[in-house]
């Protein structure tokens, strides 16, 4: 496989963590007009508490895709530095864990910005961080 698909990997982690910005913002503004929320009185963090459960969560997940993914840049970068994309069958595995990750966290926010439903999110974030763990030991043994 191309190594070059451990870059694309990250660029589709951003690609979606941008995408939900805006759709924490589609939500967000909408509930704070209802809710009758200036904004300035948005300046400090939990401020907005007030705002339904659904619309808190997108903004949660929003967060939560800067915190375990850069773990997740560290490790694609590392393996793509280390050209371990070229190390045959561990190469097409690390490419494999990546891509795995990826749509893991953009399984993530769906659940999270949708249903919500908390056994869900953490089954899949396990998976995740058991990805990440995988793709730590290949370059390892790499």
């Amino acid at each position: 496989m191309d190594h070059r698909l451990l870059l694309d990997a990250v660029l589709a982690l951003i690609l979606w963590s941008l995408l939900v910005w805006v759709w924490m913002y589609v939500r967000r503004i909408p509930a704070m007009k209802k809710a009758g929320i200036d904004t300035q009185s948005a300046k400090h963090p939990g401020s907005l508490n007030q705002l339904s459960s659904a619309t808190r969560a997108v903004a949660d997940n929003y967060n939560h895709l800067h915190e375990q993914p850069t773990v997740f840049y560290a490790l694609v970068f590392y393996s793509y530095l280390t050209d371990l994309g070229n190390h045959g069958n561990l190469g097409d595995i690390a490419i494999i864990l990546a891509w795995f990750y990826v749509g893991l966290r953009v399984l993530h926010s769906i659940v999270q910005n949708t249903a919500n439903n908390v056994v869900v999110r953490f089954i899949v974030f396990s998976l995740s961080s058991i990805s990440l763990i995988a793709l730590a030991v290949l370059n390892l043994i790499a």
